[in-house]
């Protein structure tokens, strides 16, 4: 009977679930989606419920390639920030709420305004959609909800909570990124925990990510360790191999990582400072607007995927003059600013749809390459680790590699998200995996 391990990322529109075997390879997978409810302009939210539907579908589909093996940890990997009101045993009281979602942007205030030092411990740009000003809307908005609340749970801990109820516990990875977590200090921070209108006793216990919380019996696969799990980016960085490069993540939106020794006070900062899922920490720069911009260039275009790719070949470097600003929803800061906007500049009689096209593609690269440029400290020196499917044309690739003046190589694992979420399952109960990566050539910046 062989080992395995299972992890379960937790996506904003979707659950995948991975098996890793001792050798690294991902023996069998499911992914099953679900919608995002609006019920307000701006908001974001799902039930808790509706993810638990979706893991145990995702189980099911899985349990018959895992006949005859042992399954020996569970880990959870999950979408960033967020708040799911809880009771005390782990139960959700309401919807969760997510970070798209922006009923709080007019609490961000109560950050602005802490104390300088306060402010500064925090360490990241202030999102509506993060933890802190997502509470500071509930206690403004539903006090009798909060006041039967126990605890503010992340989603992934949330998800966790339904198979494994009890005590409210998240990972520093998570806590890192809700506006609440004092980072030079490790810890919660008093006067931001004020700022959301509640008390420390709503805050979760942080444990490490890969300590054993308890067991769970699982349809078909008997009593399974259960470790708390981390959030899903810096998962992804675990089950790529990219904790000592800068990482560039094109899909949806773009990120781009790099690992940093500390973190350090920062009373306005333009990037991100999260904790990792091991004892590490790592800088990102984020954009909003990458494929989503390039999804909408496509319909205006009437392109496909393979067409607006083609564009690369027949139009010319540069686009002939041709530039695209890709904000259509505007960015968090640093690169653009929540007011900024999407569109082409520079068109003339002679402009093309293919220069329209490429124009598109060198614009989400050059907020990338401009993303890259905010970030501190250097790397291992080594190629830029590109991952998510918007870098995996070739074209792109050497667009990137221009943008960043580095040396860039794609790098593909499975289910990454939750391929880390396995292999932090490995290391709790002490296994040591090292993940299948299919890895493609280096690409070498063109010369001037």
């Amino acid at each position: 009977m062989a080992d395995l391990l299972l992890g379960a990322d937790l996506g904003t529109s979707g659950l995948k679930l991975a098996a890793l075997d001792t050798a690294g390879a991902v023996v069998a997978e499911a992914e099953v989606g679900y919608a995002v409810d609006s019920p307000q302009p701006g908001w974001a939210q799902t039930e808790v419920a509706r993810w638990r539907a979706a893991f145990d579908e995702a189980l099911a589909a899985v349990v018959p390639a895992l006949a005859g093996h042992r399954v020996q940890g569970l880990g959870f990997s999950g979408q960033m920030h967020g708040a799911v009101l809880v009771d005390g045993a782990g139960t959700a009281l309401a919807p969760a709420l997510l970070w798209p979602d922006q009923r709080a942007a007019g609490q961000l205030d109560r950050w602005a305004d802490l104390p300088a030092v306060d402010r500064a411990a925090l360490a990241n740009p202030l999102v509506a959609g993060m933890t802190g000003p997502l509470l500071a809307w509930l206690a403004e908005h539903e006090p009798a909800l909060l006041a039967r609340s126990a605890a503010v749970l992340l989603p992934k801990d949330a998800l966790r909570a339904t198979l494994l109820p009890g005590p409210a516990v998240t990972d520093r990875s998570d806590a890192s990124a809700t506006l609440l977590w004092d980072l030079p200090g490790e810890r919660w921070s008093p006067a931001a925990v004020a700022a959301a209108g509640v008390g420390l006793d709503l805050c979760p216990r942080v444990s490490p990510s890969d300590a054993v919380v308890g067991t769970v019996e699982l349809a078909g696969l008997g009593e399974v360790p259960v470790v708390v799990g981390g959030a899903d980016t810096p998962l992804a960085l675990l089950g790529t191999g990219g904790t000592a490069a800068t990482q560039v993540d094109l899909g949806s939106g773009a990120q781009v990582l790099r690992p940093v020794s500390t973190p350090w006070p920062v009373e306005r900062p333009v990037v991100h400072t999260y904790a990792d899922t091991c004892d590490g920490w790592y800088a990102m720069a984020a954009l909003q607007n990458a494929g989503l911009a390039w999804d909408w260039v496509r319909g205006v275009l009437g392109m496909d995927w393979a067409s607006l790719l083609g564009t690369l070949e027949a139009s010319p470097a540069g686009a002939g003059g041709v530039r695209f600003a890709p904000f259509l929803t505007g960015e968090r800061g640093g690169v653009a600013g929540p007011a900024d906007r999407g569109g082409w500049s520079g068109l003339h009689p002679g402009t093309t749809r293919a220069d329209l096209g490429r124009a598109a593609l060198e614009g989400v690269v050059t907020a990338v390459g401009a993303a890259a440029e905010l970030l501190p400290g250097p790397d291992d020196g080594g190629p830029v680790l590109l991952t998510g499917g918007g870098a995996r044309h070739p074209g792109v690739q050497l667009l990137l590699a221009d943008a960043l003046g580095r040396p860039v190589q794609h790098v593909q694992v499975r289910s990454a998200s939750a391929v880390g979420a396995a292999l932090l399952a490995a290391r709790g109960v002490g296994l040591d995996v090292v993940p299948q990566r299919s890895a493609g050539p280096v690409v070498e910046p063109a010369d001037d």
